[in-house]
């Protein structure tokens, strides 16, 4: 008896000590959340998340018109089998026993089919079953690029085999160099269009006809008052002056200076022709409302409108304010995505301080900081120019993005070799310069476990938002962008060309981070938010000083400072805010590792994506 009473109350005991216990791990839990993922510590991830997400759910509320209208992610082939890419905009009244007008939509140079959704979103709302194609070599197009008329009577042919599309009502509309892939089109199927409209084109390239007041049929023309092209499409130095031009005046059929919104020629007979001349410039025809309208306004007037609603009338801005959205929150999520990997017992070892900062002080801070302005400025269109004398391969297969490469290796030995005499010659050693106070190790010292985390770190942020735009392209067909800043899904083949490309645009960012944060950090004290906007303004404030001389001498005379220079001078309006976001990025982890490879990484990792998935790729694959 006495046994069962110990027995009785040790057992009494020992639940006591279990809830006891059970109880202390509770208070643990409640006082220190499991590796730190509170709420409240990463909101501004969830708010990334957030973002990325509704920015989408925005963009395709917009573009399908609250539901009206289905987007459909086509395949098909050219003449010689080559798979071709394109989104269908398919209006819900139009079917096969209903069918309706179609539109060609092509997007110019190493843009590609997303670029024309302000066009294809305004005429499908009108009823139009539209094709917004990727030209060859772009997009998800096959390479090479320029092939088989770019593309464009492939994409014709296709469209008019449609059964919801009346063959007899089709209209091609392009923008730059797809104003010629529509007229490579119009050219191989002469009757088989109602009308065209080119913005920031022009005819007499690569066999279209110039001058010929009988070809196109019904030819509108979009031409900004500013447009950087105005020499090479239309022999004018200014855009406003290609009126008196005598190619364009033939291509009217006159022999004075065209008028610009005056009707020439007859619709009825296939000769009308019509100059739109916004203010605005070449790259702003596509996010303008004056510069749909013109376009809708010409598609209108030269075909069966199902509902006639006035040009001016448009809604695409909003879902080019939800991909800007999404982009908003792709940028913050590469911002704080690490933050939580970095409390990962994985990454433990990751997370250091910065060492005492032995950078540039006083006056010398500041011309240091305008040589590092300068430098990326004014290399920018040499070094992109040796990139003509490279022939394209199965490894080196993007004209432009080659010339990216030698643009940022070029810099980076530059900056390096600057870097190392300031270094050794000018007092950067003796005033406490290493490789910790330059983050390329931490106070430790070297460790290659350091070097693979910060491999798998930058490769694991990244693909993080890799996921996050499959899942929002596959919920929404809708990407991140805003204008020609685009973050898009890789096809397998630019996928191949990201592993070719990302090691000379890590290197580029991992030299850019060591002057950052070794030669150029001069505090230990400045709040890491104000070292981010400064090495934001460091990053990109060259190429925006460039853009500035070049602009500002367009708006001022009509032309660019260096007219020779016009596609280079485009495709640097993104690395203004690329450079920026790139200087963020890498504060941010220096900061919180106290090393420069995991943000250069990142950087490298991220820029090499939105490059390749963005550019031509002119090699031939075969298979």
């Amino acid at each position: 008896m006495l046994q069962s009473a110990n027995k009785k109350q040790s057992t009494i005991n020992n639940q006591q000590l279990t809830i006891r216990i059970a109880t202390s791990a509770t208070i643990c839990v409640i006082k220190r959340p499991i590796m730190n993922f509170s709420f409240q510590k990463h909101a501004y991830f969830y708010l990334s998340l957030f973002l990325i997400f509704a920015g989408g759910a925005l963009a395709a509320f917009v573009q399908t018109n609250a539901g009206s209208i289905a987007i459909r992610d086509v395949r098909f082939t050219s003449a010689s089998g080559a798979i071709m890419s394109g989104l269908l905009y398919v209006p819900e009244a139009v079917s096969a026993q209903q069918p309706g007008p179609g539109v060609l939509a092509v997007h110019g140079y190493i843009n590609s089919r997303e670029t024309q959704s302000p066009y294809a979103i305004e005429l499908s709302r009108r009823g139009y079953v539209v094709l917004a194609m990727d030209q060859r070599g772009h997009g998800y197009s096959a390479p090479p690029a320029f092939a088989e008329g770019f593309g464009g009577p492939a994409g014709l042919q296709y469209l008019r085999g449609l059964d919801i599309v009346d063959p007899d009502q089709v209209v091609l509309a392009g923008h730059s160099m797809g104003g010629w892939t529509v007229l490579s089109a119009a050219v191989q199927m002469p009757d088989a269009y109602q009308s065209i409209v080119v913005s920031g084109s022009s005819t007499g390239t690569f066999g279209v006809p110039a001058g010929d007041s009988r070809f196109p049929r019904n030819f509108g023309l979009v031409f900004g008052q500013y447009d950087e092209f105005s020499g090479s499409m239309w022999a004018s130095p200014t855009g406003v002056g290609i009126v008196d031009t005598e190619k364009l005046q033939t291509q009217f059929g006159v022999t004075s200076p065209v008028q610009a919104d005056r009707l020439y020629g007859s619709i009825a007979a296939g000769t009308a022709r019509q100059l739109y001349q916004p203010a605005q410039t070449h790259p702003a025809n596509h996010i303008s409302r004056s510069g749909i309208a013109a376009a809708v306004d010409w598609v209108q007037k030269t075909s069966n409108t199902p509902s006639a609603i006035e040009p001016r009338d448009q809604v695409w801005q909003w879902k080019e304010f939800g991909t800007l959205i999404s982009l908003c929150g792709a940028i913050l999520f590469l911002l704080t995505a690490g933050r939580m990997l970095l409390e990962i017992p994985l990454f433990a070892d990751l997370r250091n301080k910065p060492a005492t900062a032995a950078g540039i002080r006083d006056q010398s801070w500041w011309l240091a900081a305008l040589l590092l302005l300068a430098i990326p400025a004014l290399t920018y269109f040499p070094l992109q120019g040796l990139a003509a004398s490279i022939t394209t391969s199965a490894i080196w297969a993007q004209n432009l993005t080659n010339g990216f490469v030698l643009w940022a290796v070029g810099n980076a030995l530059i900056s390096g070799l600057l870097l190392l005499l300031w270094h050794y010659l000018l007092g950067g050693k003796a005033k406490g310069g290493n490789r910790s106070a330059y983050g390329i190790t931490t106070l430790g010292g070297f460790s290659a476990r350091q070097i693979y985390l910060s491999l798998l770190f930058g490769a694991a942020v990244v693909t993080g938002l890799y996921v996050a735009l499959a899942i929002n392209h596959w919920l929404f067909t809708a990407d991140f962008r805003f204008w020609v800043i685009a973050i898009k899904m890789m096809s397998p083949l630019q996928l191949r060309l990201f592993l070719s490309y990302v090691l000379p645009f890590t290197f580029f960012f991992y030299v850019f981070a060591i002057v950052l944060h070794g030669q150029m950090r001069d505090s230990n004290t400045r709040p890491e938010w104000k070292s981010a906007m400064i090495n934001a303004g460091l990053a990109g404030g060259g190429i925006a000083l460039l853009l500035l001389y070049q602009y500002g001498s367009l708006f001022l005379t009509g032309s660019l400072a260096i007219p020779a220079q016009a596609l280079l001078t485009i495709v640097a309006i993104q690395f203004v805010v690329v450079l920026p976001i790139a200087g963020l990025i890498s504060t941010r982890y220096f900061s919180t590792t106290g090393l420069i490879l995991p943000g250069a990484i990142v950087n490298g990792c991220f820029v090499t994506w939105l490059i390749v998935a963005g550019q031509a790729t002119h090699f031939a694959f075969i298979g």
